[in-house]
């Protein structure tokens, strides 16, 4: 699901830079007034934990493929803002080093799936989850629906900026000069495989993760308040 280099414009790149730039100073900003220093060794396991997940790309109908982020099951343990901030250094990570994932669309990768993925999963997974507490049914449910959400519209996001571009940027005889597929194909190709197969596995590593830490660590979800005790400040 990374936008690799070449396949949208250095125009559309930028813009989604400019955007999540201030979102990545702002979540930087409340990490350090709001997380305590003893809980940042967990921020950086579970950004490591991310990395991690993503690397291991699952081949999906329509020639994509999808993987598991993990920014939900982050931003249910530590916040929707702490989150971004970890994901994006997966997704840096991945970028420099390991070419997964492009320099020039980092800033869209970070936007799609370091922010809108974490906040509108967790927005899901609050809403479901309601009053109830690490360990229960339906909190680890809640937490698997809104990873499901969560990837579900980061993948149509990216489909939505790929086949933009053929309507953006052409020579005067019409062809493409980056990615060559328009909405009514990229739009499906990312959208029906994470229905399925992505959404899936993004949905079983939440909840499972959420299940067995809500049965043996209840203890992580109070960062946030999503379980017993305070969230940290």
């Amino acid at each position: 699901m990374h936008i690799p280099d070449g396949y949208i414009s250095p125009h559309t790149s930028g813009v989604l830079y400019l955007a999540s730039i201030p979102l990545l100073c702002l979540s930087m900003r409340i990490v350090r007034s709001r997380i305590k220093q003893s809980h940042i060794p967990l921020l950086a396991l579970l950004a490591a934990f991310s990395f991690l997940i993503m690397m291991f790309n699952i081949p999906l109908p329509g020639g994509t493929t999808g993987h598991a982020v993990g920014g939900v099951l982050v931003a249910i343990l530590v916040g929707p803002w702490p989150a971004l901030l970890a994901v994006t250094l997966a997704l840096a990570v991945q970028a420099i080093f390991f070419g997964d994932g492009g320099i020039i669309t980092l800033g869209a990768n970070i936007f799609n799936l370091a922010f809108v993925m974490p906040f509108a999963g967790y927005l899901v997974f609050r809403v479901l989850a309601g009053r109830s507490e690490p360990g229960e049914r339906r909190f680890a449910l809640a937490a698997a629906l809104g990873g499901y959400a969560g990837v579900n519209l980061a993948a149509a996001l990216v489909g939505f900026e790929l086949g933009i571009q053929p309507l953006l940027h052409h020579l005067p005889d019409g062809t493409p000069l980056y990615c060559p597929y328009s909405l009514s194909v990229t739009l499906p190709a990312m959208i029906l495989p994470h229905l399925t197969v992505g959404g899936l596995a993004e949905a079983l590593v939440t909840g499972g993760v959420v299940a067995f830490l809500g049965k043996y660590h209840t203890e992580l979800f109070s960062y946030t308040g999503t379980g017993h005790g305070k969230a940290a400040e």
